[in-house]
């Protein structure tokens, strides 16, 4: 908050977002936008719901990518394929402001619920299209996984060591489509403030993670050849690497310009000739012979412990960082000094969550709102689009809602 600052609502306090998500990239795009103040509605399956509640139980008994991706949500069950299921979320749709959905190629047409059909009908809505390849062309049907994106967008041919591609160990092409979609939105928004409509928002996640690849692919389209897979060193630069220390850490390294390895040779290597040394003076000179001057920084670093050697990295003016695990993530120091950390409720009791990386000083803190149960506010939403107590029973009884 600014000091003597009234503080500001949150940006998107009164807009509504209906989803028909599941998996990854349609929900962490619309978390996003919950956290930012929305009001999102998630419509789920009522034989299980979204199937990443599925994927696990390592969240307290819940599964951890429906945590991550769903806080702040209300749930709604409903049975699309029977048409009492269907005109739930088409009045739904009415009164809302955004509609996202990334159900399988051509499912969305058939229901009507594909951006086209619905903001021909609703002239404000912005409705988003998410899909693994996009409406056309040959890959238009087949199916998307994460993993197979990845592979698809070359992003696995560039990650891993010379000798065994790997593929992120996140799902980075859902995290790519999400952030498109969360962003699109966002400008859908912003146009239809000036002009009054809405429209069609599309993204695949071939085309995102594609514009993620943009360095090795315009390395490899202008310059001929790939980049080569380097595992944690880096193709053109050196020293640039994790390294062990002695007490069983590891230390990564980047120098980034010949006045920074001059600074490592005298203060980290202790051999300032090194600085001058024609075989390491300068950074094409270094990746000539990186083995060489791998083994130097090595043998330095071996030495001491990893707090000790990033004390002497950060003395020297090097960039460094420690090779933590995700547990040691979790007790980042960085993290709580800055005070990341919350509390969300969830069907299983309270869960640690960070606060989403935008923030918004002059504002209130992000919404974090409770991981839903599914169904959890099926009766309610029903409700709120005009359903008597009677029809609501009826629609559960038959299996339409849950």
């Amino acid at each position: 908050m600014i000091p003597g600052m009234e503080p500001l609502p949150l940006p998107l306090e009164g807009i509504t977002v209906v989803a028909v998500e599941q998996a990854v990239a349609a929900p962490f795009a619309t978390r996003q936008l919950a956290d930012l103040g929305a009001r999102v509605i998630k419509v789920e399956r009522i034989d299980g719901g979204d199937f990443a509640r599925g994927y696990d139980t390592a969240a307290g008994g819940l599964a951890s990518h429906f945590v991550w991706c769903n806080r702040g949500k209300e749930s709604i069950a409903l049975d699309l394929k029977n048409p009492r299921g269907l005109e739930v979320v088409r009045r739904l749709v009415a009164d809302a402001d955004v509609f996202v959905q990334n159900l399988a190629h051509g499912a969305a047409a058939r229901l009507g619920l594909d951006a086209a059909t619905l903001c021909a009908a609703h002239p404000r809505l912005v409705a988003v299209d998410i899909s693994g390849y996009g409406p056309n062309g040959p890959y238009a049907d087949k199916r998307a996984y994460d993993m197979l994106v990845q592979c698809e967008a070359g992003l696995v041919s560039v990650t891993g060591t010379p000798e065994q591609p790997v593929k992120a160990g996140i799902p980075a092409a859902d995290i790519a489509a999400a952030m498109y979609a969360f962003s699109g939105v966002l400008a859908a928004l912003v146009r239809r403030g000036v002009s009054g409509r809405g429209g069609p928002v599309e993204v695949s996640m071939l085309d995102a993670l594609a514009e993620w690849m943009g360095h090795p692919l315009h390395h490899a389209m202008h310059g001929g050849t790939p980049p080569a897979r380097t595992g944690l060193a880096h193709a053109v630069i050196a020293p640039y690497d994790a390294y062990p220390t002695a007490d069983g850490g590891r230390v990564l390294l980047s120098v980034q310009n010949d006045r920074e390895w001059r600074r490592l040779a005298e203060q980290v290597i202790q051999r300032a000739e090194l600085g001058t040394d024609p075989d390491f003076a300068t950074n094409a000179a270094r990746v000539v012979n990186r083995e060489r001057t791998d083994a130097l920084v090595g043998e330095a670093l071996g030495g001491l412990g990893a707090d000790e050697a990033v004390a002497r990295l950060e003395g020297a003016g090097v960039a460094c960082a420690r090779l933590r695990d995700v547990q040691e993530l979790a007790q980042h120091p960085q993290l709580a000094a800055r005070e990341r950390w919350r509390e969300v409720g969830s069907p299983v009791g309270p869960l640690r969550a960070l606060l989403p990386p935008i923030t918004l000083p002059g504002g209130g803190e992000a919404r974090m709102g409770d991981v839903p149960a599914l169904g959890e506010h099926t009766v309610a939403l029903l409700r709120a689009v005009g359903m008597a107590d009677v029809e609501i029973a009826a629609l559960r009884r038959d299996g339409v809602a849950a």
